[in-house]
């Protein structure tokens, strides 16, 4: 009974106590039985896999069900799995219940601080890349640098409204920052000269697409940047059309071998590459793996969010064809990962046993309430994707925030407060989603993006797999 019965207690990883939900799912021949509540995760053999489906639906005779397939087991080794699935329940890993909802209200009463901001160091760009959600940089509104005044505002505000936390998050963004360098240097050095005086502790960023990108700024973010995003869409011609320069020429060949470089002078650590894949590539795994083979350890590339009208866009036909490039991507993962040759893929990255604490895990990125977005001209808005919205238009660094009501709004939207969320297994990982891509699609921070969720869930299963799997070695 015991080999029976093996797999649905190999891989019980505990994360987080959270309506009584399991998932069920296959994934590269791995049965995989998901707690949502409790984030308990399961591998199983197929009659446990099967026998935790029909306890989940009410079946009356659970042993008489599964003695129709499974001929060859008894009665009582039936009965002695269905204790197991009972003694897991009681313990609170499967079927557990959800104690989150009342949690998040008073999360919602607590005063939030300010820990992270997003400054538009440049409102310019010298590329055009296709998909841009700010209009080539310019977010459809004025070309604007940033000076170093309104720099050094945004971490004064910063600091002022961070409270007691210690540790704050700086992300240099675009535009392209690179073309008002010399401005986030001035920063950085001002940042550094707060942290001594105010007990403060800064985690810059910098995102770029690497056309101005030399070995002394190089030299200077290895030593100030704690994250560095690097922008490539994955194999060439992808690369090429969807992200050309202002003279329509591509620009792979000129921003690959920086890259390259950035990322081993980093020791593969710290950094990741970041791409965006359309319509026109829906075998965006093949980019991926192009990005890992090239030597790059830490990669992204994320589904474009852009309006149906948009000939690039994705559609409801391409959410299978993308599906399945996720699972062909675990695949390969899975081998690589026993061949001693893994990378990270940033959407298949699940801790846990650690993880984001449950406020977060409810919540999301903290977008209008923790995170903040500043414009060239100091102007303040719930994030980077809001800027250009006056119905969003927060405040600005002069006045601090005036619209209070949009801090509320985004205070309170969370998992309970999303009608597709509630019964969604993918919650206590997606956070609800993007609140940009919500209200751009429907009208409302609340709402969610439909081909999102779709896609996310696909993610979640992918990144359980290959987690369960490397415990499992």
């Amino acid at each position: 009974m015991a080999d029976l019965i093996a797999g649905l207690l190999k891989c019980s990883l505990l994360i987080v106590k959270g309506i009584n939900m399991i998932h069920r799912f296959k994934n590269n021949g791995y049965n995989i039985v998901l707690d949502v509540n409790s984030g308990s995760v399961h591998v199983v053999d197929d009659i446990a896999y099967d026998a935790i489906g029909l306890y989940d639906e009410g079946c009356k005779d659970i042993v008489a069900e599964l003695g129709k397939t499974y001929k060859d087991v008894s009665e009582e080794e039936i009965e002695e799995l269905i204790g197991e699935i009972e003694t897991l329940k009681e313990r609170g890993e499967l079927f557990s219940e959800d104690i989150y909802e009342n949690y998040i209200i008073d999360v919602n009463k607590r005063q939030t601080v300010v820990k992270a901001l997003c400054l538009h160091i440049a409102h310019d760009c010298n590329l055009a890349c296709k998909y841009c959600f700010a209009g080539e940089g310019e977010y459809h509104g004025r070309t604007a640098l940033m000076s170093l005044e309104v720099g050094k505002k945004s971490l004064d505000f910063l600091v002022a409204n961070s409270g007691n936390r210690r540790n704050l998050e700086v992300d240099f963004f675009g535009g392209e920052p690179l073309m008002n360098f010399d401005v986030v240097k001035e920063i950085v050095k001002y940042g550094r000269e707060l942290e001594k005086t105010h007990d403060k502790k800064f985690r810059f960023t910098l995102t770029t697409n690497g056309v101005l990108l030399n070995d002394d700024i190089m030299e200077f973010a290895n030593k100030e940047m704690a994250n560095l995003v690097l922008s490539i869409d994955g194999r060439k011609e992808i690369h090429d059309m969807m992200r050309p320069s202002r003279n329509n020429k591509g620009s792979y060949d000129l921003v690959l071998p920086k890259f390259k470089k950035a990322a081993e002078s980093r020791h593969q650590t710290d950094y990741y590459v970041r791409g965006t894949f359309t319509h026109y590539n829906t075998d965006f795994y093949k980019d991926v793996l192009h990005l890992a083979d090239l030597g790059f350890k830490q990669i992204s590339v994320e589904p474009v969010v852009a309006p149906q009208s948009e000939d690039y866009a994705i559609t409801e036909e391409d959410v299978p064809v993308i599906c399945e490039g996720y699972d062909k991507l675990a695949s390969e993962m899975l081998k690589r990962m026993n061949e001693g040759n893994e990378f990270n893929f940033f959407h298949f990255m699940i801790d846990l046993e650690g993880g984001p604490c449950v406020a977060k895990r409810l919540s999301g990125c903290g977008s209008g309430t923790e995170y903040l977005a500043v414009t060239p001209w100091g102007d303040l808005y719930p994030c980077h994707q809001f800027v250009g919205n006056e119905d969003f238009l927060m405040g600005n660094l002069d006045d601090g925030i005036v619209r209070t009501d949009i801090c509320n709004e985004f205070k309170h939207c969370n998992v309970y407060s999303k009608p597709d969320c509630k019964n969604c297994f993918a919650k206590f990982y997606c956070s609800g989603g993007c609140a940009a891509n919500a209200y751009n699609f429907h009208g409302s921070i609340n709402a969610s993006y439909d081909i999102g969720c779709k896609l996310q869930k696909k993610r979640v299963e992918c990144a359980l797999m290959l987690k369960a799997a490397g415990k499992l070695k």
